[in-house]
């Protein structure tokens, strides 16, 4: 079971940071970088650009230091018996900068873990072993895609905000154009920022996330077909079938019947 040793979510220091470890920290230390830092791994130095992170294994001599002030951070320390070889397994990048594929994704799991963490009960210590391999599996996952362009990481972090907001209002009104004027773009360029980052289409997303939550209507309530359309966000409740058969390959009608 991996063990949580310490770990802290948005940390700001408002004089800057400048950590130091020639024996290395004696646990996997995991560290996300909102703001820019120059990191020293076994003596090399580089510079961590933000939305950027890196593990260091227990014994490698590292080192970090503000670029920026204030310098925020989140961060993370743990151990297990076995762990290096279930990241070695996940192809996990060890004592390597990474950039984050999701700059989003890093703050909520952290943030995530610590509710954990603070959490009784008789099966705390799971959660937080759920929590933290979790992390490290979404963020294998995440390696897999091709890196962003550079022009890209730089809306990175508004597009990913942009799609939790999309999935998590569903019944939200909203144009592609809307979308891209709050990130001060054309809608062409936002469109192929959008597709480029996450490899699908902002229209895609929407009807994903508007179907998803249909299809939790219709299998949990007893809301007419309809109803659930303009409660998806459709003001026509045949656009709303045509697009949920078309991503389901079944009739909202059909769902229904067929969800246990």
């Amino acid at each position: 079971m991996m063990k949580l040793v310490s770990c802290g979510s948005r940390f700001t220091h408002k004089e800057g940071i400048h950590i130091e470890r020639p024996q290395g920290a004696g646990n996997y230390a995991f560290v996300f970088f909102r703001s820019r830092a120059e990191i020293k791994v076994n003596g090399r130095a580089q510079k961590a650009e933000a939305n950027s992170y890196i593990l260091f294994s227990p014994n490698a001599a590292h080192a970090y230091r503000d670029l920026e002030k204030p310098f925020v951070n989140d961060w993370i320390h743990c151990e297990e018996q076995g762990l290096k070889e279930w990241l070695e397994r996940l192809r996990f990048p060890v004592d390597r900068l990474m950039t984050a594929v999701d700059p989003v994704l890093v703050p909520r799991c952290v943030l995530e873990l610590q509710h954990a963490e603070r959490e009784k009960g008789p099966y705390r210590d799971e959660i937080v072993d759920l929590e933290l391999r979790g992390l490290f599996i979404k963020l294998a996952n995440g390696l897999v895609r091709e890196a962003a362009p550079s022009r890209t990481s730089r809306y990175a972090e508004p597009l990913s905000r942009l799609r939790n907001e999309l999935y998590g209002s569903p019944d939200a009104r909203v144009s592609v154009d809307d979308l891209a004027e709050r990130l001060s773009l054309s809608k062409s360029y936002f469109q192929h920022l959008y597709k480029e980052l996450f490899g699908c289409s902002v229209v895609t997303d929407m009807i994903r996330g508007r179907v998803e939550y249909a299809k939790y209507l219709l299998g949990s309530t007893r809301l007419s077909v309809g109803e659930i359309g303009r409660l998806c966000g459709y003001e026509n409740e045949t656009h709303f079938m045509r697009q949920f058969k078309q991503t389901t390959s079944v009739t909202p009608s059909a769902y229904r019947k067929g969800t246990p």
